[in-house]
């Protein structure tokens, strides 16, 4: 187990939301709810204060805190894909039900937490050792909201749209 891990505030949604980040990747699961033992600004005793869950491997904390926060998309949760299919299972599943979609691969879930939903091969295309190819991709990349590998393959590559 890892000494940080990250908390998530909700107002009374922890345990849903935990549910529904472990449904999405492998090696996910709920480890243990937590339940409040007495009245608190939290929530009436007996329901859920704390969800602990682990999500691709990493710990979580879902915190129901008791009053609503806002997240900021300056806190985000990368995911790397290995395919455009996983790229747009998660995206899908992530905006869906109140979700909103983000330029360059940005998604807000509907608890408003951020995610970057990333190719692995990202990497390659815009730090590849064709200078010309990484702005291309850059600038295809700038022009989307779900990344597309196809599309940013081709940018790099220096071929048009089939």
């Amino acid at each position: 187990m890892s000494k940080i891990s990250p908390c998530l505030w909700f107002d009374g949604e922890a345990e849903e939301a935990a549910k529904f980040y472990v449904s999405l990747l492998p090696d996910s699961q709920i480890n243990r709810v937590q339940r409040n033992p007495v009245d608190s600004p939290a929530g009436k005793a007996g329901t859920v204060l704390v969800v602990q869950f682990t999500l691709a491997g990493q710990v979580y904390m879902a915190l129901n805190g008791g009053t609503r926060f806002e997240y900021t998309p300056a806190i985000s949760f990368k995911i790397d894909c290995a395919d455009q299919a996983e790229v747009d299972r998660l995206w899908d599943a992530l905006a869906s039900n109140g979700g909103s979609t983000q330029q360059c691969g940005w998604v807000r879930d509907r608890y408003g937490v951020s995610w970057q939903i990333v190719p692995s091969v990202l990497p390659e295309f815009l730090g590849g050792s064709d200078a010309a190819g990484a702005k291309r991709a850059m600038q295809a990349m700038l022009g989307m909201t779900k990344l597309n590998i196809a599309e940013l393959r081709r940018a790099y590559e220096g071929k048009s749209a089939a």
